[in-house]
């Protein structure tokens, strides 16, 4: 099991050793590429990301590049988080899901600008370490260890909804369980190469814009691969 740091999840304070170069992430990893929602700047700002890897990668934890954190799972790179997180323009108080929450990084910067966030993951092992670590750092975000193509239709509507992992397809309870109005990032593709899709509700018909190129690891589910997809992967 992999060995995470428990210090506090924000940032900004006189012992805090990554505030350096966490500001050289948002200006150079945000900024430069379009990143420009002042709250979400202020949310990659104040999550410390260093308490999200494992404790042997904390020094390369703002690097621009995903990280493993265990059982063939990544945290995100900080550039693809905000920019999930902008293509969602959340407000506060609003509901939000989080599918795949891996380490519960993503989950955090959500807490930080949303009413209240779910997250569901597949393996038991990260939702447990996901939930505990999230709940020691004081983020309101409540983790469920199960399969996230089926959402959780028992909280639903969502007024967002954030896949952080690759599908073949948009996973429609996913869609069923979204608002109107309501908002929806994915990555759909193959298990190689995806593309990164905004979905909206509007009067009961769902718009699909295209974003940018991705690649995530694949979604585990019903509505998703199967867990040999894994294999598949170079």
């Amino acid at each position: 099991m992999n060995s995470f740091d428990s210090n506090a999840g924000t940032a900004s304070t006189p012992q805090d050793p990554f505030e350096r170069i966490r500001s050289e992430m948002i200006a150079t990893q945000l900024r430069r590429r379009g990143i420009t929602d002042g709250d979400v700047l202020a949310a990659m700002g104040s999550v410390r990301r260093e308490n999200f890897v494992p404790a042997e990668l904390r020094g390369r934890a703002y690097e621009d590049a995903p990280l493993p954190i265990g059982e063939n799972q990544t945290i995100s790179q900080p550039y693809i988080v905000a920019a999930m997180t902008a293509a969602l323009r959340l407000r506060a108080g609003e509901r939000v899901l989080e599918v795949g929450s891996g380490c519960g990084y993503q989950a955090a910067i959500l807490a930080s600008l949303a009413g209240e966030v779910f997250a569901v993951e597949w393996r038991s092992q990260l939702a447990q370490e996901a939930s505990e670590r999230l709940k020691r750092l004081h983020f309101n975000v409540s983790v469920h260890c199960g399969d996230g193509t089926l959402g959780l239709p028992q909280h639903a509507p969502f007024d967002a909804i954030l896949i952080a992992a690759a599908a073949p397809a948009v996973p429609p309870p996913l869609l069923e369980q979204l608002s109107e109005g309501g908002r929806m990032v994915v990555p759909v593709g193959d298990i190689k190469n995806q593309e990164l899709r905004l979905i909206e509700r509007v009067h009961g018909t769902f718009r699909t814009i295209m974003l940018e190129s991705c690649r995530f690891v694949p979604l585990i589910g019903v509505h998703g691969w199967k867990e040999s997809a894994l294999d598949e992967r170079p």
